[in-house]
């Protein structure tokens, strides 16, 4: 009786882990925020609706919302090449062509910024862009190209080839068996990666701040020029709080159409990739391939070249990458690099732990409870790294100095938002493990924790690894939270990429080409771990 009441006892405790971590990191900071707007705005001159009228909000809110539903459809139009590509080709070019596809994705905002300023003041000079809502709108297509192929390619290689087989033999053309078949059912797919894509371009911030050049304004940027700028705490609360329901909303539409536990493949959809069906699907397959490479490897190849000849016709010139050894007020930019890798792996770690206890707490979990944890657990994937980062200011002011100058701060906020990613990687793999083993071991006289690493831990191992590669990259390239949390010896190179790009001359622009290059070097070695090492058959975003 003992025994098992110390269980049940260890269980309760596991489980609060996550819940307390999530309470303390991201309720705690979002409440502060929004008595913190109840408080000033009601002291304020006309109030909230004074506040909502001076800084034009409902102007800004039109203006996020209109450039998030732009940038969305976008993404999904470039990227309906890639996701028939992915859904055919199997082996070594489907790993090779996952890695392409998801390195934009996890890529840090403020490197895809600096790469879309040198891609269209390079190569795109002609299109006239150069910045503003085409070149905001060119580089959310970019980022989000991999949301829209892995949530809807998955989908579609899970299709049964035969049931289109079906209609062809009843006299359908292809495009009628397409139209009538296929379509229809990936229809919930491609909705549930329009809401992510849409989640994501509405709370985009280093895009917008590095491409906007002030043209362009969003709920996201303003909150930071309030807050940082000005200094006008009551006028950045009341945006974070509208904000906030911006994501509220956007992330339950996201969440209707999109299976927490991601979907896979089935074995059918291996005989589907791999069947030769004419010339013209060897065409259309070249074709895809040339389309995938012109759209997501054309721009790093640019940024890769400007980091060696920072200004369009000037010299050849490694002074970017010697700049990357030389201080700045004692501190050099590889320091930094190391401070992040530091903070990245520590974040890692973070996400790990509590991201495998929130996924057993929920596998456990049924009905309406699951439903809500899932929910929830997925906040902070959504949430404004802005909101969050001013958030964390208003705590952090009220805190001994201790406390608020902590190294564990920034890693325990990069992991907060890489959390959700691995709850939804181990989710489906924890659903994945036959409960007769678990039941044989404990019938054995295993304990639970016993049974984790015996049973549960070979099974989940691969998923681990690639959680874990995913929660590195995405706290490495974190920038929104740690631009708001950083001093002269937290600063992350994402952050010091941004201030280099913020001062004038062509040795800080070159600093920023080619610290941007470790951050695409870095991220590409970690996404093809996760490639190598993630079960074939689930989805990571």
């Amino acid at each position: 009786m003992a025994t098992r009441f110390g269980d049940a006892l260890a269980r309760l405790a596991l489980r609060l882990i996550p819940a307390v971590f999530i309470a303390v990191l991201f309720v705690w900071p979002v409440l502060a925020l929004v008595r913190r707007g109840m408080s000033d705005a009601g002291d304020a001159e006309g109030g909230i609706s004074g506040i909502l009228e001076r800084t034009h909000a409902w102007h800004l809110l039109a203006v996020t919302v209109g450039q998030a539903a732009a940038s969305t459809q976008l993404a999904l139009v470039v990227s309906i090449p890639i996701v028939w590509l992915y859904a055919r080709v199997g082996g070594a070019a489907a790993l090779v062509l996952a890695v392409v596809v998801t390195v934009p994705f996890v890529l840090p905002t403020v490197v895809v910024g600096i790469t879309f300023r040198a891609l269209l003041s390079g190569p795109l000079d002609f299109l006239g862009i150069g910045s503003g809502l085409g070149a905001v709108l060119m580089a959310h297509a970019f980022l989000n190209v991999a949301v829209v192929v892995r949530v809807v390619g998955a989908s579609w290689r899970s299709l049964d080839p035969r049931v289109a087989d079906v209609a062809r033999t009843l006299g359908a053309s292809r495009v009628r068996a397409f139209t009538s078949v296929v379509l229809p059912r990936l229809l919930p797919a491609v909705a549930g990666s329009a809401g992510l894509v849409f989640l994501f371009c509405s709370t985009s911030f280093g895009v917008i701040i590095i491409l906007g050049a002030g043209q362009l304004q969003t709920l996201e940027t303003e909150i930071y020029s309030q807050a940082i700028g000005y200094f006008r705490i009551p006028e950045a609360v009341v945006l974070s709080m509208v904000q906030i329901a911006v994501v509220v909303a956007a992330l339950i539409l996201a969440r209707m159409f999109t299976n927490p536990a991601g979907s896979g493949a089935g074995g059918i959809s291996g005989r589907y990739r791999n069947r030769a069906e004419g010339r013209w699907i060897r065409v259309a397959t070249v074709g895809a391939a040339l389309w995938t490479g012109l759209l997501l490897l054309g721009p790093i190849v640019v940024l890769a070249i400007r980091s060696v000849r920072p200004e369009s016709g000037g010299a050849w010139t490694f002074d970017g990458y010697r700049a990357l050894g030389r201080p700045v007020n004692g501190i050099t930019p590889l320091d930094t690099l190391r401070y992040s890798l530091t903070t990245a792996l520590l974040a890692m770690v973070i996400a790990l732990v509590v991201g495998v206890l929130a996924a057993l707490a929920l596998h456990s979990s049924r009905g309406a409870v699951g439903a809500i944890a899932n929910v929830i657990a997925m906040i902070p994937l959504g949430i404004s790294a802005v909101t969050l980062g001013f958030g964390y200011l208003i705590v952090l002011a009220t805190m001994p100095y201790e406390i608020a100058a902590s190294p564990a701060v920034i890693p325990c906020v990069q992991a907060l938002i890489a959390i959700p990613l691995v709850i939804r990687v181990m989710v489906p793999a924890l659903e994945s493990i036959p409960p007769r083993l678990r039941d044989a071991a404990a019938s054995l006289g295993a304990r639970p924790v016993r049974v984790f690493v015996d049973v549960d831990l070979p099974v989940i191992g691969r998923s681990l690894t690639a959680a874990g590669g995913f929660a590195f990259v995405m706290a490495l390239g974190e920038f929104g939270a740690a631009s708001f949390l950083r001093r002269a010896d937290t600063t992350t190179l994402p952050v010091l990429i941004g201030s280099e790009l913020s001062r004038p001359g062509a040795d800080n622009l070159a600093t920023a080409m080619a610290a941007s290059m470790i951050l695409v070097a870095a991220t590409t070695i970690a996404v093809v771990g996760v490639e190598v090492f993630r079960p074939r058959d689930g989805v990571l975003i």
